[in-house]
């Protein structure tokens, strides 16, 4: 019992540990703007105490999809499909269910790798938690699975429009020609190492767990809470089950909501002009010209001001001033009938749409009635509350930075610091300056365009690669985004397993910081052979 209290009090829980990092963001920002006055905003305290209600704000549609797919989950439940199909499966891979392991880490890093997979990997957490149970493993596993496998993906991006795409973009704007061959190379070797590293260690963790449950990581907390999370689909392995024919047709429908949703997040217009062409067949439109009057651009005007707008002629209100051209939409594409928009072009609102409907077609294809069907989204999107509130946690830490300039601030310093370094101290310093930098842009995108324009023409000041550099950025932050509690993916996906951030730290500490050895030999390598070149 008192070793059960000691690990109680000793383990912070993930809504604490924000709460601390906002508060020490609030702080840094009242010592910095002493220090840089007019560059960086000292924090007051109505900006930490609504961060966190911006926090929400900002990041309203990825909590709807979690909330939604809370609903979805519990409707998978309830049909018992999830739980026999978990049970089906293990029975089936007696003996070789770690075979799971590299498959999955694999597919998950391919998605990585080439459109960013990062978000999308949230509603895997629970499942793989259940399945990594029901084999004989523990939660860690499962999380292990999902977000290293995703994560060395994107560490590794190749075509990743969301990391590369938009580092590639930025560098254009300031006229440096990027050779994108260069990048999908290393990308590629980034992706193949890093992903052999995560296997070996997850693999070896799986093994201990299933010779022995007592080698967990997990606190005995964590172990109760995920056997009251996932404990059923693992009870159920042992039993000798079978799949009733509307279980069947619910996996059915289970798998294929997920093949869309990823299809539907793939940037395809990015990837294969073919391939987005074949997915908006259908889609027509006109372009439509409209008259605006000055009536209208006062609106707007005392819209976006909030003040009154007075004409010094009352004439003009009514008089066409302007006109204004859109396409408009006469026909929709096939794939675009139910959300509005084409699959390779979606977002969190168009997958909360689609897992919405699949829901509710679930609960009909398993044979609940029209009370269940209700009374079960209701209780699963209930059960995510504490997972929404943590990924709003964590974007109201972003947005305090963003909102006080600090971020802005320390990029900048460190760009003026790595100036007239050799390519060999050069490229490890800029590691480790968007290692510490992507702590406050958790984004890649945002990081991407907010530091490109800075790093890229430095580096090519000084005579080294910019698709090193891009590959630079694209690693650290990787690495940084496979541990950092401001990640709502994280939080959240870790929040579904039922596993601290702290445990998870103290698992995946070793992992990353092997990653992040080779990353930065491979990079430095890259960078004095090219520049040699």
């Amino acid at each position: 019992m008192s070793e059960t209290t000691k690990k109680k009090r000793g383990m912070l829980s993930s809504f604490t540990i924000l709460l601390i990092l906002l508060a020490l963001v609030a702080i840094i920002t009242v010592i910095v703007s002493g220090m840089a006055p007019g560059e960086v905003t000292a924090a007051s305290f109505p900006d930490f105490f609504t961060a966190p209600v911006k926090g929400f704000s900002d990041a309203l549609p990825v909590c709807l999809f979690v909330l939604i797919l809370g609903g979805f989950l519990g409707m998978m439940t309830e049909t018992g499909a999830l739980d026999n199909g978990i049970a089906v499966l293990v029975k089936k891979l007696k003996g070789n269910e770690i075979i799971m392991i590299p498959i999955l880490m694999s597919l998950f890093a391919l998605g990585g790798s080439t459109y960013g997979m990062c978000e999308e990997t949230v509603p895997f957490y629970a499942l793989l938690a259940a399945t990594m149970m029901a084999a004989g493993f523990d939660p860690m596993v499962g999380a292990a699975t999902v977000l290293l496998g995703a994560g060395v993906g994107c560490l590794g991006s190749t075509v990743n429009p969301f990391a590369v795409g938009a580092a590639v973009d930025a560098l254009s704007s300031k006229g440096i020609v990027v050779n994108q061959g260069i990048i999908i190379v290393l990308g590629a070797i980034l992706t193949v190492v890093s992903l052999l590293i995560a296997i070996f260690f997850v693999m070896s963790y799986a093994k201990k767990v299933k010779a022995d449950k007592g080698s967990t990581i997990l606190s005995l907390q964590e172990q109760k809470d995920a056997e009251e999370a996932h404990g059923q689909a693992a009870a159920e392995a042992t039993k000798d089950v079978s799949l009733t024919g509307r279980q069947k047709g619910v996996l059915w429908v289970f798998v294929l909501t997920f093949v869309v949703m990823i299809v539907g997040f793939i940037p395809l217009g990015d990837l294969s002009k073919g391939a987005a062409d074949f997915f908006n067949a259908g889609h027509a439109s006109q372009e439509v010209t409209t008259e605006v009057t000055g009536a209208d651009l006062q609106k707007v005007y005392e819209k976006k001001t909030d003040s009154t707008l007075s004409f010094a002629d009352e004439k003009l209100a009514d008089e066409t001033v302007a006109t204004a051209t859109a396409d408009e939409t006469t026909s929709l594409g096939w794939s675009s009938y139910i959300t509005g928009n084409p699959l390779g072009t979606w977002y969190f609102d168009e997958a909360s749409t689609w897992f919405f409907i699949m829901a509710i077609v679930i609960g009909i294809v398993g044979g609940l009635s029209e009370k269940q069907i209700v009374n079960t989204f209701i209780a699963g999107a209930a059960d995510m509350m504490s997972v929404v509130l943590i990924i709003a946690l964590a974007r109201g830490v972003s947005v305090l930075m963003a909102s006080t300039g600090l971020d802005q601030f320390v990029l900048e310093s460190a760009a003026d610091a790595l100036s007239g370094l050799s390519g060999i101290v050069f490229a490890p310093m800029s590691y480790v300056v968007y290692f510490l930098l992507s702590f406050l842009i958790p984004s890649t995108s945002g990081m991407a365009t907010v530091s490109m324009p800075i790093m890229g023409p430095l580096a090519t000041k000084l005579g080294f690669s910019p698709e090193v550099m891009v590959m630079i950025f694209s690693a650290a932050s990787g690495a940084v985004n496979l541990f950092t509690p401001t990640s709502g993916a994280i939080m959240g996906g870790l929040a579904l397993a039922r596993i601290e951030w702290t445990t998870w730290l103290k698992f995946a500490l070793k992992i990353i910081a092997c990653i992040a050895i080779a990353s930065v030999v491979i990079l430095t390598i890259a960078m004095m052979v090219i520049a040699a070149a």
